[in-house]
Parts: structure tokens; C-alpha cells; sequence
């Protein structure tokens, strides 16, 4: 890195998000080193990608600098892709217990995690969106209950364990936040260095 370029920042508050973020940008060809901070962006109201490209040009803006932002929607087939981005309200007032009875009486329980990572070079850049999708479907809360939904959401590809119960490694390979950051660890992989 030279001196004038400046270090790429993952804009986040969570610290179980950075610490799955860096686990898998540091892993296997090619890791990514990143640094973070924690900035009060007001999120619009939208689809996943109007949140997205709004948040990251918002951050970088503030930070003067290129930035990584994340959001990620968990998306119920019954309605028709909701709570979607608005997961992280929908569990704060429900909980896990209320995630799974908004379901009850509907045909089907299957859903998908979506990560949508934005990449901005800087202040007056367009950021470039990178998106990751697990297939799964939402089941009576399994695991420890520490990150988000975690524990109500069993990918297909699990071997029949939600998220929760998983060795993070293991969820760290299939997981819709890695399957973003491996699009968006190629991309950087392209910018000049």
C-alpha cells in the first residue's frame, strides 16, 4: 500500500459481523485486509439496493476515502420477500418466536439470507454492488442466539443446522455474506494497487 492511498474501511458497528467479514476476506488467495468504523448513516427506506448504494456513498463522504458497507435482508417466500432489508426491526420487536409465527398458516417456511455489499473509491464515486444469496427456510430457533437470525435460519446446503448451530468456518463457506464478499474480493482484486 502506498502512503497516499488510504486503508479500505468496512464501515460497521456490529462486531460479529466484522469479525465473520474479516475471517473471510483474510482467508484463503489473495486476503483482503480491512479496517473499521463505526458512523451514524441514516438508512433509507427502499430495496436492498437503493439501502445499500445510499448507505456506502453516504460513508464515504464522511470518511473522505474508499469504504465497503453491508446490508443484509432475510426474505420470506410467503410475503412475497418480506421483512427483507427490514429484518434487523422485525427481530428487535418479534424476536425469533415472532419471526417463526408470522409463518404460521402460510404453505411454506423457506426463505433466503441476501447480502448486498457496496464498494465505494470515495467521495463523488458510484459504488458498485456485490450480492450473496443462501437459500433456506426459517425454523424454531436452534443454537445460540448471539448474532441476529442466526438461529432461526437453516440453509439448505446445513446438513440440517441453522446458521447458529454451525462452526463458524462452516457457515463461513456457504453463508449469503461470503458468497457478496467473494464477488467483491475479485473485484478488488482488479482495482490497481
Amino acid at each position: 500500500m502506498s502512503p497516499e492511498q488510504k486503508p479500505l474501511i468496512f464501515v460497521t458497528g456490529n462486531a460479529n459481523k466484522l469479525r465473520e467479514v474479516k475471517a473471510i476476506l483474510s482467508s484463503g488467495g489473495d486476503p483482503v485486509e480491512i479496517d473499521s468504523k463505526e458512523l451514524d448513516i441514516p438508512e433509507v427506506q427502499g430495496t436492498t439496493q437503493e439501502v445499500a448504494l445510499a448507505k456506502c456513498k453516504r460513508a464515504a463522504e464522511l470518511l473522505g476515502g474508499p469504504c465497503i458497507t453491508e446490508d443484509t435482508a432475510l426474505c420470506f417466500t410467503a410475503l412475497n420477500g418480506l421483512p427483507g432489508p427490514y429484518i434487523k426491526y422485525f427481530l428487535n420487536e418479534l424476536g425469533h418466536e415472532g419471526l417463526n409465527t408470522l409463518l404460521d398458516g402460510f404453505p411454506t417456511r423457506s426463505a433466503h439470507a441476501l447480502c448486498t455489499f457496496a464498494y465505494c473509491a470515495g467521495p463523488g464515486s458510484e459504488p458498485v454492488l456485490f450480492e450473496g444469496k443462501t437459500d433456506g427456510k426459517i425454523v424454531p430457533a436452534r443454537g445460540l442466539p448471539t448474532f441476529g437470525w442466526d438461529a432461526v435460519f437453516e440453509p439448505e446446503e446445513g446438513g440440517g443446522l441453522t446458521y447458529a448451530e454451525m462452526k463458524s468456518e462452516d457457515k463461513n463457506k456457504i453463508s449469503h455474506r461470503y458468497r457478496a464478499l467473494e464477488k467483491l474480493r475479485a473485484y478488488l482484486q482488479t482495482l490497481p494497487h
